[in-house]
């Protein structure tokens, strides 16, 4: 008898395993319901269409609906939104076109995603006032900016969306005001790599407001400033860039467990409490490879990663969805950041270790070899075990290099493993001690003086 593997979402955990799913079964039945319009899309690519870019949103959008039909074969169903789930009789309930009906499975995926956190702020639902996490965000804001040739822009929230709107908006020409109530923008990077970022923002021609609250908006019918405890100051657009949360409560509804992290509870397969329903991508939980604990990073790879493995697992092929390290990367003007594993002392010790870190500024390339820029890297280890615990960099180029450290954190290795990896060397790419190494030089001289 067929089985059949329901969908609920398709964006990228969604139709990852989905498409895997059909690779692995020529003949299951395989679903998936999407309640809006667009499906497989590059979300990450969406400030670059505000910049212009990118041309059109059809150019983020990774395989069009029609394709998943004809040549993958799957009964993709967008404008279907998934109401209830029923875990005892194994259904769920479709509204679509005012319609409602039931669709039994056999396995089901709650690929839900996550939605932009709208702050109770005052004026929210002014005209120009924006989050921006889904293709319609994006294009309204894009439409907006077209239209309206606003001058000045008020970006709420230092995070990896309010860099990359300052930079996409400043591309269009209009002056820049960001605001974060934390003292630092890129909380998750460190401060070492905050306050290079905020210098750069700076240069150009950001106006930073640190440690600085939004109260609200204001204006008749469209947004004219933002309002402060210190005063007001004039915005003819705003983007709220605070955060996400996941969407859960359809889950939460059917008696799917959520975790601490607020996320969808799952164990190493992404199988929640119910045997038969998974959940994955930015609804769920994933297990940090520094900690061994339940943490909730919503991320691009980290969803494809899961989907695809759950689509290996339902149809016969046992398959973890992978643990997680936080590894992100922003670009920030013609600055990159990067970080991945466990900065933050409080929390490293909260989970039992002991940090020790150092930060280091070295060359991306051999010294006398043109447009060398400099690398600032800081690293952090136990103590006691000398095994790494996470690292950051910032600079003008060389920031993909964080992923030697991510490597050395899924491989448990000791900061003098690192150091002594054999990372490629030639003039035009990094000095002989590549700037990662040098850091883990530092860091074991240091670990060697404290014993």
């Amino acid at each position: 008898m067929t089985e059949t593997f329901v969908v609920i979402g398709g964006d990228a955990a969604g139709m990852s395993a989905a498409s895997k799913a059909r690779r692995e079964d020529r003949d299951r039945e395989i679903l998936v319901f999407e309640k809006g319009d667009w499906v497989s899309y590059a979300a990450c690519g969406m400030p670059y269409y505000v910049k212009g870019d990118v041309d059109s949103l059809d150019e983020l959008v990774q395989v069009t609906p029609e394709a998943f039909r004809t040549e993958r074969d799957i009964d993709l169903r967008t404008n279907h939104e998934v109401v209830g789930i029923d875990p005892v009789g194994q259904t769920v309930t479709v509204s679509a076109d005012d319609n409602r009906f039931e669709q039994p499975y056999d396995q089901l995926l709650v690929a839900t995603g996550a939605r932009a956190i709208e702050p109770p702020f005052a004026g929210m639902d002014l005209d120009g006032v924006f989050t921006i996490h889904n293709m319609d965000e994006a294009d309204a804001i894009h439409t907006y900016v077209t239209e309206t040739d606003p001058e000045t822009a008020a970006i709420v929230g230092g995070g990896y969306v309010g860099i990359e709107m300052a930079e996409a908006l400043a591309g269009r020409g209009l002056d820049i005001h960001l605001f974060e109530m934390l003292p630092h923008v890129l909380q998750p990077f460190g401060e070492s790599v905050a306050t290079v970022v905020e210098d750069h923002l700076r240069e150009r021609d950001v106006e930073l407001h640190l440690d600085t609250p939004v109260a609200g908006f204001d204006g008749e019918e469209t947004v004219a400033s933002v309002d402060l405890d210190s005063g007001t100051v004039p915005a003819d657009i705003v983007i709220v860039g605070v955060g996400v949360e996941p969407n859960v409560e359809l889950a939460e509804d059917a008696g799917i467990e959520t975790d601490e992290t607020g996320a969808i509870a799952t164990d190493e397969y992404g199988r929640t409490n119910y045997e038969t329903i998974f959940a994955a991508g930015d609804c769920a939980e994933a297990t940090n490879v520094v900690t061994g604990e339940a943490d909730h990073v919503p991320l691009a790879l980290t969803a494809n990663r899961a989907g695809r493995a759950i689509g290996q697992t339902v149809t016969g092929t046992p398959t973890e969805v992978g643990e997680i390290a936080g590894t992100a990367i922003v670009k920030a003007f013609d600055l990159g950041a990067a970080r991945t594993g466990i900065l933050d002392e409080t929390r490293a010790r909260d989970a039992g270790f002991d940090p020790i870190s150092v930060e280091i500024t070295a060359p991306t390339r051999a010294h006398y070899y043109p447009g060398a820029e400099e690398l600032t890297v800081t690293l952090v280890a136990d103590r006691e075990s000398e095994r790494v615990l996470g690292a950051s960099v910032v600079g003008p180029e060389g920031v993909k290099r964080i992923d030697t450290i991510v490597t050395a954190l899924h491989a448990g290795l000791t900061v003098s493993e690192v150091e002594n990896l054999d990372l490629a060397y030639a003039p035009p790419f990094s000095p002989v001690w590549d700037p990662i190494a040098t850091a883990s030089k530092v860091l074991a001289g240091s670990l060697e003086d404290a014993a």
